[in-house]
């Protein structure tokens, strides 16, 4: 993608949708935040541009298929008509595993893989292949900032914590001082 000037979430994700009205896959795979605005939201909102399922903070992605596909095909292709992925993320408690069906938007967590390292063969079969640049032009997207930050403030200074020495005196400020009890 070739534009300059700053893009907002909104503009991202319409920049993608349209790449992948072109390109056509039934899995779209991003990360779960940038580093510029740590925003998480652009695969959310490609998820809705789109219309399909999503699922956010995957640490392990997995396809699945039915019995009866299984004895058909020993490989499992992703993006086969009919099919699901599994996606297991970490929740506060463990951990939640989720399925949904394709064409799905996956947004990743940190541990969903490690880094692979390119062969030199494959560099140089990169190096030959073309890359075909886009801009927002091409793809007819309109990517004025629609999204304004007015104002970024620090939250207010938390009282400082008190030690109480046993559960009589814990018990006694919650039921006296915070009227929790």
């Amino acid at each position: 993608m070739n534009h300059v000037g700053p893009l907002d979430q909104l503009g991202i994700a319409a920049l993608l949708q349209k790449v992948v009205e072109k390109e056509k896959p039934d899995l779209v795979l991003l990360g779960k935040q940038s580093i510029d605005d740590d925003q998480n939201q652009v695969g959310q909102y490609l998820a809705e541009f789109l219309g399909w399922g999503q699922a956010t903070f995957a640490s392990k992605v997995e396809s699945l298929e039915s019995e009866q596909e299984k004895n058909k095909a020993p490989a499992i292709q992703l993006g086969a008509d009919g099919k699901t992925v599994r996606v297991v993320r970490e929740v506060d408690n463990g951990l939640a595993t989720l399925e949904c069906t394709l064409p799905a938007v996956v947004t990743t967590d940190l541990r969903l893989n490690l880094p692979r390292y390119a062969s030199l063969p494959g560099i140089m079969k990169a190096k030959s292949k073309p890359i075909e640049e886009l801009t927002p032009q091409k793809l007819g997207v309109d990517v004025a900032l629609k999204i304004q930050v007015l104002k970024l403030s620090s939250p207010p200074p938390r009282k400082a914590g008190i030690k109480v020495p046993d559960v009589a005196s814990l018990v006694d400020k919650l039921r006296n001082e915070a009227k929790a009890v």
